[in-house]
């Protein structure tokens, strides 16, 4: 995998491939609060530290799985493996979303992007799916799969 942007030639090689992994992101309360407040999901195994250590099954409180899911755009932003050529990427859709893992108020994630098609849609569009991984530091298992559908205008 290299570091700098593809090119659209460079990406329709590259379908099948892993061309991304983010650096890990922290999780903490506080985002866990601001993310609660804004969607008013205001749960409180999300949102109340002190019950959640008492009655939750996992001990504290944990991240919204939207809240993880919404992690995908400032992962694929800071990729850096978007095409030189984009001057828009605009969002398509997901697909096949499941929430595997519940990501713990103070755990880091990070995401992982494979490839799973990048073709011409028309003039000067590109259809980008890829396969996305959210993985929990000190897990076997990732919080969130998800594939994300995107245009890309050149």
């Amino acid at each position: 995998m290299k570091k700098t942007p593809y090119t659209v030639e460079e990406l329709t090689q590259l379908v099948g491939q892993k061309i991304a992994q983010s650096d890990w992101m922290l999780l903490d309360q506080e985002r866990i609060q601001e993310f609660g407040h804004c969607t008013d999901d205001q749960q409180w195994i999300h949102m109340d530290p002190e019950r959640a250590k008492i009655e939750s099954p996992f001990g504290g409180t944990i991240a919204h799985g939207f809240l993880t899911l919404s992690l995908l755009s400032p992962i694929h932003l800071k990729a850096d493996y978007l095409p030189t050529e984009a001057t828009q990427i605009i969002n398509y859709g997901l697909d096949k979303v499941r929430f595997m893992t519940p990501v713990q108020s103070g755990k880091r994630v990070r995401g992982t992007v494979e490839l799973l098609e990048f073709r011409p849609r028309a003039r000067n569009r590109y259809m980008i799916t890829t396969h996305n991984s959210i993985e929990i530091e000190g897990e076997k298992r990732p919080a969130l799969t998800a594939e994300l559908t995107m245009i890309l205008v050149v």
